[in-house]
Order: C-alpha cells, then structure tokens, then sequence
C-alpha cells in the first residue's frame, strides 16, 4: 500500500458497467476508463467487488438500499446485473492499475475470489456484510496480506471477534473502517466521533473510515473524518452521480475526490508539527510586540535607577521586564532623556 495520509480508496465497484452502457462501449474498457480518472485524481488505490450472485445472496434477498434511487426489489437481481467479471478480467485491471501508478484491491465475496486475488491485491477489502463471517474472515487472514475491513452495523464485540480471527489466522497489519451502513447515509448519522471509540478500543490496529454520505459542495464529511485520525478514507466512485444504479447516487466524482484531497492537504499544512516554537514568521513580531523596560523619565549619568522610573514598553528590543529586580538600584553610565529603552551597556 502507498505511505499516504490519509490513504485513499476509490470504491469503484461496479459502477463501470453503468457507464460502459451509456457510453456504448465494453465494461472492461469502462473499468479502465475509471482507473484512468482515478489515478488523475490523485487517489492511491482503485476498489472493485468481486462476486458472483448465486454465490453472495439466495434468490429472495430484499433490497436494503433506497428503492427510488434504484428500483431492483431483490438482492440477487440487482448482483446478477453485475457479475460478468473474473479472474482474467480482476488481473487485467489489476495490471492496468498498477501501470498507472497506483494501488488495486478487490472485495472478494465468497472463497474463490479471494483466493484467485491474491496475486493481484495490494491489500484485502472485506465487507461490513462479511464482519461476522469468521471462516472467511479467517481464510483471508491465513494469506498474509494487509487487511482493510469495513465495521459497519456491527457491536463492538463483533469487532473484536473480526479482529482476533484475523490475528489468530495470521494477519498483522490490520486497518479498521468505521462505516454507516445506510445508502446514502444522512450526515446525522455520521457518527463520526466512532473513529475515535475505535481507536480507543483498539490501539493495535489502524482505523479509518468508509464514507457513504452523498458527497456536498465541501466534502467535510471526509475532512473531519481525517482531523479525527482516519488513516484510511474510503468513499464510492463514479463518473456521473446522475447515472441510474446502486451505488453511483452517494458516490463521489472525481472533482469531489479532488477537493478532499485539497481539504487533506489544507489540514496538514494548519495542524502542523505540533512543536512549540518560535516559527520565522514570528520573529519581527516577538521582537516588536514583547516589552522592554523604559525610562519614566530624564536621567543623568550616576543616578541610581528606582522603581518608579521604569515601565515596561514595546518594542522588545532592550532589556526585558524579567529583570526588573536586577535592574532597580543600578546607576545609568551616561545621560539618558525619558521613554529611553534600556539595554545592558546603559546600567
């Protein structure tokens, strides 16, 4: 995985295939059309899902997306529309990714698409629906690689169950998601303090977030989900919101991607090192704006300085009111006219 803050991930899924029919063109050819604009973007890593519908969901599933935005009543209707994909297909775009430049992964939905992914994934995705599939969860473990895993309508308990089945199987580096899961998610239920429950709880592992608020003129939603710690930020991918489909209506354009990268860049540069210093910029203004003290009145050489005849002043040029006791009792070594600001070689 590239070394970026935060790391970013382009859920493409399968939106491609709704693109690749209104543009006319293969879905293939609309999938690398996505790597193409994600890698422009600037995002680390483009995601897809790898299943088949008769082996993800029985034939009766109900929908549990918004059914105004897409209308499909069942579950396995909605996959079989997007199922075409394989292996060859996965390691094509997977070559094709990696020459742009960038990170590929893909959920694997059942057992043969996790392990005809191995050789392609830079890191394994798992699912919020695969939480509480410990088999799995364990199968993936058992190959070693870095695992990114959704904790959405999940206990905290179930969490801890994922995360010890994947220790015990053998993963080490480990990235939890929190994540809403209701498409879109209303900013209400956000929830985003959870970030902060997560990395409480789990200390040991990286937490993240998966973003299935619809993206608005600012992108906040992410933006506070990084200034919370969010290592890996995760948010669904489309070329045209407007696109009839599961997931392209909360998804993110490019130039919604764009601007919270700028947001990422932004907070980065007004957090800053955390260091207490004094910065360049600041140093005129430390010595302008700090005191000095300064002479209340004409004194001549050989008098003996008294409280009274001092006030502290700007700038902060001469001697500082730190050391007033030590100067009070000195005599001037030569005249001096009043408001004059005292330094050492005066005393």
């Amino acid at each position: 995985m590239r070394n970026s803050k935060p790391y970013l991930i382009a859920e493409i899924g399968v939106n491609f295939y709704d693109t690749a029919r209104v543009m006319g063109i293969t879905p293939i050819e609309a999938a690398k059309l996505y790597i193409d604009k994600v890698a422009e973007a600037g995002i680390d890593c483009a995601k897809f899902q790898s299943y088949k519908a008769g082996t993800i969901v029985s034939k009766n599933s109900p929908a549990y997306w918004d059914t105004t935005k897409e209308p499909t009543k069942t579950q396995y209707e909605l996959f079989l529309k997007y199922d075409s994909f394989g292996e060859a297909e996965y390691r094509e775009l997977s070559e094709y990714a990696h020459s742009k430049g960038i990170d590929f992964t893909s959920t694997p939905f059942d057992y043969a698409s996790a392990d005809y992914l191995e050789s392609m994934v830079d890191f394994y995705k798992i699912s919020s629906s695969d939480l509480s599939n410990l088999p799995f969860i364990r199968h993936i473990g058992a190959k070693g690689k870095p695992v990114v895993l959704s904790v959405g309508a999940a206990y905290l308990s179930e969490v801890d169950e994922a995360i010890r089945a994947l220790k015990e199987s053998g993963g080490k580096d480990i990235t939890i998601l929190h994540c809403v899961l209701s498409y879109p998610t209303d900013p209400k239920n956000a929830n985003l303090r959870i970030i902060d429950t997560l990395k409480r709880d789990f200390p040991d592992v990286k937490v993240g977030f998966s973003d299935h608020v619809a993206p608005d003129d600012t992108m906040m939603t992410l933006a506070v989900a990084y200034i919370l710690g969010a290592d890996v930020i995760e948010k669904h991918f489309t070329l045209d919101k407007s696109l009839s489909g599961n997931d392209h209506y909360h998804a993110g354009e490019p130039e919604d991607f764009v601007k919270a990268i700028k947001n990422f860049r932004w907070i980065d540069t007004v957090l800053g090192s955390g260091e207490k210093t004094v910065l360049e910029c600041e140093q005129v203004s430390r010595r302008e704006a700090r005191r000095s003290l300064v002479l209340t009145r004409d004194m001549k050489a050989g008098e003996e300085i008294r409280k009274e005849d001092l006030m502290p002043k700007r700038p902060g040029t001469g001697i500082p009111p730190i050391y007033t006791d030590i100067v009070i009792g000195r005599k001037v070594t030569k005249d001096l006219d009043e408001d004059t600001i005292l330094t050492w070689d005066m005393i």
